[in-house]
């Protein structure tokens, strides 16, 4: 004979406090949980993204795949798509961006200041930047910046220090914020735009650090790095964008390594702390439980009733998590060695969070209920 659904039901409410610190210390288990698979997801996210595969970057074979330590000659830009027979090109325009990558102590009107990513480009470069689009305002102009949507998180800013309007003080210069952009999550998103040849005035510098080409096929990368190994007094290299992103996946391998290890942790702290709320929870009910045994309920059913009521919590405790994460923890802007991501709180993030927290529910009051019901059920209903 098993114990009817509403025992377990009516029972989380004959104890409100004790229930309520349960739902509480369960709901911040598996929030804890949605925050570190956020940070994971959005990580990954954020560099799995930015790759375009018909897009090749050509940069300086001496800078160990590091584009802001590229330097590279300015004649490069022309020669590529000159010398290449693959390069897209559209109503007589070949798709080919040469840009200047670096980073910049970037300050405020106000004081505030942050070492922000500066890229200089020409308007060919939403052509082969494809997912790069204003969101509001205008292209720079002279003296004019666009910046990222999550450029202001990777500087330190507060919101809105990086508003349309606001004036920037980076090399030596003063520049007015004309747009902003967005780029699906990339890490396009992070950085600082201006005009190619202003930058390379500001920073007395006449080369470049890249070149990104449009390619007309992913099959066309070869011809690329063909013409890079032919032409050795210019010291090039090229690599397939989607690759590049992918070796940088790659180099924070450590940092994804230590937060699934943060996942462990905080879940097996979750574990012990619920375990010791159970203890608490079912040595409240050693007498009820005595009395269940005494009128006929099995053991087995008991352990049932209260693995149901530790779900139930968790059910309740997963489901407040899930939403205020989704409501005010997605898409929150983390900063970031490599610029600035939003965590991502989707479907495979909720899922190992609820996941833990309904096995942390449902197995968590097996130990102390097993303790329980070994008891004899005289001694059990003599207790206090």
């Amino acid at each position: 004979m098993w114990l009817p659904w509403e025992y377990g039901v009516r029972n989380l409410a004959r104890r409100p406090m004790r229930t309520g610190l349960t739902l509480a210390a369960l709901s911040t288990v598996v929030m804890l949980i949605l925050i570190v698979v956020g940070f994971i997801r959005g990580l990954e996210n954020s560099l799995a993204i930015s790759g375009d595969p018909n897009v090749v970057l050509v940069y300086s074979v001496n800078s160990e795949q590091n584009i802001e330590n590229s330097a590279i000659d300015a004649v490069t830009s022309s020669l590529l798509p000159a010398s290449l027979q693959n390069t897209w090109i559209r109503y007589g325009i070949p798709h080919v961006s040469p840009e200047l990558f670096l980073g910049s102590r970037v300050q405020t009107a106000a004081g505030s200041t942050g070492l922000g990513l500066v890229r200089g480009v020409t308007r060919i470069a939403p052509l082969v930047r494809r997912k790069v689009r204003l969101i509001q305002g205008t292209w720079p102009q002279d003296g004019q910046i666009i910046v990222g949507k999550l450029a202001a998180a990777k500087l330190g800013f507060v919101e809105g220090e990086l508003r349309v309007g606001q004036v920037l003080q980076f090399e030596g210069r003063q520049w007015q914020i004309s747009g902003e952009f967005e780029a699906d999550g990339s890490a396009f998103e992070s950085e600082l735009w201006c005009d190619l040849a202003q930058l390379q005035t500001a920073t007395k510098r006449q080369d470049l650090s890249l070149v990104a080409l449009l390619l007309n096929s992913p099959a066309a990368v070869p011809e690329v790095s063909l013409f890079c190994q032919e032409r050795l007094d210019l010291e090039l290299k090229a690599i397939r964008e989607t690759e590049y992103y992918a070796s940088l996946q790659h180099h924070y391998k450590p940092v994804r390594q230590l937060a699934w290890m943060v996942v462990t942790l905080v879940s097996t702290a979750g574990i012990f702390a619920g375990l010791n709320l159970m203890y608490g929870a079912v040595a409240g009910r050693v007498r009820g439980i005595a009395t269940l045994q005494a009128i006929g309920y099995r053991r087995r059913a008991i352990l049932v009733s209260l693995m149901q009521e530790g779900t139930l919590l968790a059910a309740a405790a997963s489901l407040l998590s899930g939403t205020f994460a989704i409501l005010w923890v997605d898409g929150l802007a983390i900063r970031f060695t490599m610029g600035a991501f939003a965590l991502r709180i989707d479907g495979f993030t909720i899922a190992v969070a609820c996941g833990v927290g309904l096995l942390l529910g449902a197995l968590g009051a097996i130990p102390p209920a097993l303790k329980v019901l070994r008891q004899s059920v005289v001694i059990s209903l003599k207790s206090n």
